[in-house]
């Protein structure tokens, strides 16, 4: 079966400038043959290139770990076909010796991603294409259980009961972005746990083909409680990060002056809103932040966003209207609720 152009393009909402644009996806061909419209199993291969750990690293040397070669090094094209803001950049663009190098980069964020000083402001958590959605029946951004469950999420913990008829948003990075994860609220660490799992690409296609692939991926969980002093007073966030194919490994390395003497997350540390937490070494990957019901409040572009009319293959999947909006790190995506609603 031939799918046509309109039914595989995948559109989201720039929120910058409020312009509807056109992903392009990497090795998009392949995963259309591995994970055909309306097909509930997926391919052979795509099973074994998701569920062990060497294809996915054998992969990400491939694509990241070879050298870029005397007439690619340093060179300014190459950077802006990857879709690099060479301003933004901490190295000089000569300094790149590898595309490993290119998608670990640092940037200037305290510079190019200006932060809102409310300390009541929920950020995102990274650059990324973002889809809001409530795993409350009654709510009107209720989205079926199809991306993820949330005990699946979070696994066998005391968590999920927190968290159950909560709000969600899913940050989903695509390999040209920067890829360091930056917090979302200011909060104590009450618990951080690794949950081990597969390596699912996070390409709109294969989230909606396969069920519940977040909680099936490889994930690190953190969960903050902002009700302390000093924090954003928005109850308690889960913040899971999930790796996907060609991603191996997620490093922590929270710092609170720049991306320097980066250290690992405890149970027990403060977290500050807008620090470096982790990185995602390469490939494409997620961050979903769960909230509890009725202590946040989302931003109304993003909702609207959330509603628009564009060509989504998450609109398909979940049969409602699911558009994502591409957002920075550290801008505000969301607000503490001054009166809360019952649980």
């Amino acid at each position: 079966m031939t799918t046509s152009p309109a039914a595989s393009e995948h559109q989201y909402t720039d929120r910058l400038t409020g312009q509807v644009r056109a992903e392009t996806f990497y090795g998009d061909a392949l995963l259309r043959h591995l994970l055909p419209e309306q097909c509930e199993e997926p391919a052979f291969l795509y099973r074994w290139l998701t569920e062990t750990r060497w294809p996915t690293k054998l992969l990400s040397v491939l694509n990241y770990d070879l050298p870029l070669g005397h007439h690619f090094t340093g060179q300014r094209q190459f950077l802006q076909r990857a879709g690099v803001d060479l301003d933004e950049c901490v190295k000089r663009p000569e300094e790149f010796r590898s595309a490993r190098e290119v998608f670990e980069r640092q940037i200037r964020f305290w510079l190019v991603r200006p932060m809102e000083p409310d300390p009541a402001t929920v950020v995102a958590p990274c650059d990324s294409r973002l889809l809001l959605g409530s795993l409350a029946p009654d709510s009107r951004l209720h989205i079926k259980q199809k991306l993820f469950g949330v005990r699946g999420l979070l696994g066998d913990t005391v968590w999920p009961a927190r968290f159950e008829d909560g709000d969600f948003a899913v940050f989903r990075l695509t390999p040209e972005l920067y890829h360091h994860n930056h917090c979302p609220v200011t909060g104590r660490v009450v618990d951080f746990f690794a949950v081990d799992g597969q390596f699912h690409s996070c390409h709109p296609r294969a989230l909606v083909s396969v069920t519940e692939a977040y909680g099936k991926n490889r994930r690190v969980v953190t969960i903050l409680d902002t009700d302390v002093p000093g924090g954003s007073q928005v109850g308690l966030v889960a913040m899971v990060e999930v790796v996907a194919l060609m991603i191996g490994q997620i490093e922590q390395r929270y710092s609170t002056e720049r991306y320097d003497d980066p250290q690992p997350v405890r149970v027990g540390d403060t977290l500050e809103r807008g620090c470096v937490k982790s990185l995602f070494r390469p490939g494409s990957s997620t961050v979903v932040l769960l909230m509890q019901r009725g202590r946040v409040e989302f931003e109304p572009d993003l909702l609207r966003n959330r509603q628009a009319g564009v060509r989504s293959h998450f609109t398909r999947g979940l049969g409602e209207a699911a558009g994502e909006t591409q957002v920075r790190v550290r801008m505000t995506i969301g607000r503490r609720l001054t009166e809360r609603v019952s649980p």
